[in-house]
């Protein structure tokens, strides 16, 4: 969350659907500094946290599995 937000004061319980827009950029070679989301009737921005090009590699691999997996098999 950006400073001074939190799930407790976004009214964020933890049963909420949540839909993140802006991550896609991660596709493009460039990683959001933040990106929206909707949990419900709740909107808000949250922080990014993709620090090293390697951890997006594994984002744009669907997580470490299927990128382990990929690499084994090129």
């Amino acid at each position: 969350f950006p400073e001074g937000e939190t799930a407790e004061s976004l009214g964020l319980t933890g049963e909420e659907t949540f839909t993140v827009t802006g991550i896609t950029e991660l596709n493009d070679g460039t990683t959001p500094r933040t990106v929206k989301v909707k949990a419900d009737d709740i909107e808000f921005d949250a922080v990014v946290r993709i620090d090293t090009p390697g951890e997006a590699n594994y984002y744009r691999n669907g997580g470490i599995m299927p990128y382990v997996l990929r690499s084994l098999l090129d």
